[in-house]
């Protein structure tokens, strides 16, 4: 990592050492913000589909029948 960073800076991406490793730790920093932001908001959408409630019995052979139908009509679609 640090031979990539050396590189970098030698081709000029960045002016130091220091300036890559900040940009690095910014960009890690920001992902781990990302991550906990999606991490809230499935939480949420976990708590909200739990709170209303069961939809009932799951009809999967219907479902996958759906499936097929709908991807059927893209493919149909796409070849137009």
């Amino acid at each position: 990592m640090a031979a990539q960073i050396r590189a970098a800076v030698e081709a000029g991406e960045y002016a130091t050492t220091s300036e890559a490793v900040r940009d690095a730790v910014r960009l890690w920093s920001d992902r781990r913000q990302t991550r906990a932001n999606d991490l809230e908001r499935m939480q949420q959408a976990w708590d909200a589909g739990k709170a209303s409630g069961s939809a009932g019995e799951a009809d999967f052979k219907a479902l996958r029948q759906e499936a097929r139908q709908r991807l059927a009509e893209l493919h149909d679609d796409c070849d137009r």
